[in-house]
């Protein structure tokens, strides 16, 4: 039974999941103002900005591949999570503060208020977070 456990989903697979502990916490990027709090919060630490397309499922993917990369060690990084589509005012400012394209999906790592490192698509999957705490 294992196997068809394992092909079709049975509960084991599903407590895995359930146990499975995220270091990662978003914290939701809505306003303008927020940009000059993250040039700030900069100065102390990296912070990382993740910009999603929630209707592509290309972001979808690089997301939970984002997630996935976040460890205990590195679970105090400070990141905002940017959602495109409802606010696009704020991904346009972005792109002026912190001199880069605008991509989608697209992380970028500020450091004293300035852009240290962007990456879009599947190279965000490729980022070594512990470069930044």
């Amino acid at each position: 039974m294992g196997i068809f456990n394992n092909m079709f989903g049975g509960k084991e697979g599903q407590e895995e999941k359930l146990e499975k502990k995220t270091y990662l916490t978003w914290l939701p990027l809505t306003s303008l103002e927020q940009l000059e709090r993250i040039e700030t919060e900069s100065n102390a630490a990296s912070v990382l900005i993740f910009k999603d397309s929630t209707r592509c499922g290309i972001s979808k993917m690089v997301i939970k591949q984002f997630e996935k990369l976040f460890t205990e060690e590195n679970q105090h990084l400070k990141v905002y999570y940017l959602d495109l589509l409802n606010y696009r005012d704020i991904s346009n400012e972005i792109a002026v503060k912190f001199q880069v394209m605008h991509q989608s999906p697209q992380l970028i790592v500020v450091r004293n208020g300035s852009t240290v490192h962007h990456a879009s698509h599947n190279d965000i999957t490729e980022t070594e977070l512990n470069r930044f705490l």
